[in-house]
């Protein structure tokens, strides 16, 4: 029987568990002498999760499941039956299923070429040049010449294969330059029409995940698996049992998808979903757009996930419309569908948290860490440097009015994002767009679009942490070394959060600039 979970982080006496209600907590991290304690407002515990009773919903949520069938599957399941050619698949089972897409980048790419030449020989076609999309994004604007080299590899590869899709960058002194550059592959994937419901893509980057908010089974694999796709257009997967995710409740104004994936994480931890498909659904899902729903998919990842879906629906058709001339078919679960868990959220219950260093599920009430003092801040990556991210970190530097009190560093994801940061005017804002907003507010960049300090990169790489700082960003892991320096600290935060901790130059809950 699946258990129900409804929770909310709160500063309580209350007792952990209350009857008829069960709650979680993410695993206490030991503290190493050099990491900076949160500190709560009051004297209660900060780690207390308390449940609390999600509002009623009716039975059925269309268009998220179907009617009964004679064997009833969950939308992953079904996805992968149709990409299998079979009727009715089973978690656990092993299973040959056709690829609709295969992205690779910069750092992948080369190795997934050399794999797919060593395998299948030197003068070997790809089984589909249309299918295959290649993105350089991560280590670009650098003078690194390994780095360098490896988009030469995809360029060389794509020339001699003919490849439909790629996306390069010769002139790299100014990526207005490169009409074809587009920027971080998993937001540059949903841009150009890559992402289709009812699809699988499969991508050498942990986070191809990002794609599973199209309602498509989407998820990283390695080089080797790549290499064979590359060639034969096919791969052995195994099916994963399903976790539902249950949120409702309006959502409030100072939250963002980014609290309620960090939310989920510290619930579960970063082991709860291993090798699992994490399902989202529910009122608070559905008033989502696409890019605060790509947030939430592109993160399950740190949760284990093998990959995450939310069912297609009107905000979905709409934001495919004039991106893709293929015809797609959405999938969605049965309604006896079986679910390992069923986990309940009421999101007008949830406040603003971050994920302390050293782990995404490292939660704790962005309150309460209010004397965390920190050196930088930084907006960007696929997880939070997309239109929608700037435009919310904007409004706060506007409701503010003040100056940033640390480097704060802009990092749009594509080239696409980086134009609607000089073009869209910010609501509120009498006309101004993003870009003059964060000039007033003497923040830097926004820089050319690009992976960039996410994952560290080379030394001259825009943003990196060369020194052991307290950094709060909009990015995805939070891991020691990993944007940067070994002994650098991550607080993890939604683009609300990062903006007002600017401001103040230390962690800051950001319903101090939104009244």
């Amino acid at each position: 029987m699946a258990l129900a979970f409804s929770s909310a982080i709160a500063s309580t006496s209350s007792p952990l568990f209350k009857k008829g209600d069960m709650a979680l907590s993410s695993p206490s991290f030991p503290s190493s002498s050099n990491l900076q304690k949160c500190t709560g407002r009051s004297s209660k515990s900060a780690s207390t999760v308390v449940a609390v009773m999600s509002p009623p919903q009716p039975q059925q949520r269309p268009p998220s499941t179907t009617g009964s069938v004679k064997h009833a599957m969950t939308m992953t399941e079904k996805i992968l039956a149709r990409a299998s050619e079979r009727v009715r698949l089973e978690p656990g089972e092993n299973i040959w299923v056709n690829i609709d897409v295969l992205m690779t980048h910069d750092v992948c790419g080369p190795g997934t070429i050399g794999i797919f030449k060593k395998e299948f020989g030197e003068n070997a076609k790809v089984w589909d040049r249309e299918k295959i999309v290649i993105i350089p994004d991560h280590y670009i604007f650098t003078s690194d010449e390994r780095a360098n080299r490896n988009v030469d590899i995809l360029r060389d590869f794509c020339k001699e294969q003919n490849i439909k899709y790629f996306y390069d960058i010769t002139d790299l002194s100014d990526f207005k330059a490169n009409p074809d550059y587009k920027g971080v592959c998993h937001i540059a994937l949903a841009q150009e029409g890559h992402c289709r419901p009812g699809e699988v893509l499969l991508g050498t980057d942990s986070h191809t995940c990002n794609a599973g908010a199209f309602g498509q089974f989407a998820t990283g694999i390695g080089n080797t698996d790549a290499g064979f796709v590359m060639g034969a257009g096919k791969l052995l997967l195994k099916v994963p049992p399903t976790l539902r995710f249950i949120l409702d409740g309006e959502m409030p104004n100072f939250l963002l998808a980014k609290d309620l994936i960090l939310q989920i994480i510290g619930e579960i931890t970063v082991s709860g979903a291993t090798y699992k498909s994490m399902e989202f659904i529910g009122s608070t899902v559905e008033s989502l757009s696409m890019e605060e729903r790509m947030t939430l998919c592109n993160m399950v990842v740190e949760a284990g996930g093998k990959n995450g879906v939310i069912p297609a629906d009107q905000t979905t058709f709409k934001y495919l419309e004039g991106k893709t001339p293929l015809s797609y078919e959405p999938l969605y679960s049965d309604e006896q569908a079986s679910f390992v868990s069923e986990y309940k959220f009421n999101v007008s219950k949830l406040e603003p948290v971050v994920a302390k260093p050293h782990s995404p599920d490292n939660r704790a009430l962005a309150r309460e860490c209010k004397d965390v003092k920190i050196d930088r801040v930084y907006i960007g990556s696929c997880t939070g440097g997309k239109t929608e991210d700037f435009l919310a970190a904007a409004k706060i530097f506007l409701a503010s009015g003040e100056r940033v009190k640390v480097p704060t560093f802009i990092v749009p994801a594509t080239q696409k994002v980086w134009m609607d940061l000089y073009a869209l005017p910010v609501p509120g804002s009498g006309g101004k767009t993003c870009s003059q907003i964060f000039e007033e507010a003497g923040c830097d960049g926004p820089a050319s679009p690009n992976c960039g300090a996410c994952l560290g990169g080379p030394r001259d790489t825009y943003a990196r942490m060369n020194e052991p700082q307290v950094c709060v960003s909009t990015t995805n892991r939070n891991f020691p070394g990993r944007m940067g320096h070994k002994d650098g600290q991550i607080y993890l935060a939604s683009p609300y959060t990062a903006a007002a901790s600017a401001l103040t130059g230390f962690v800051t809950d950001p319903r101090e600039f939104l009244h």
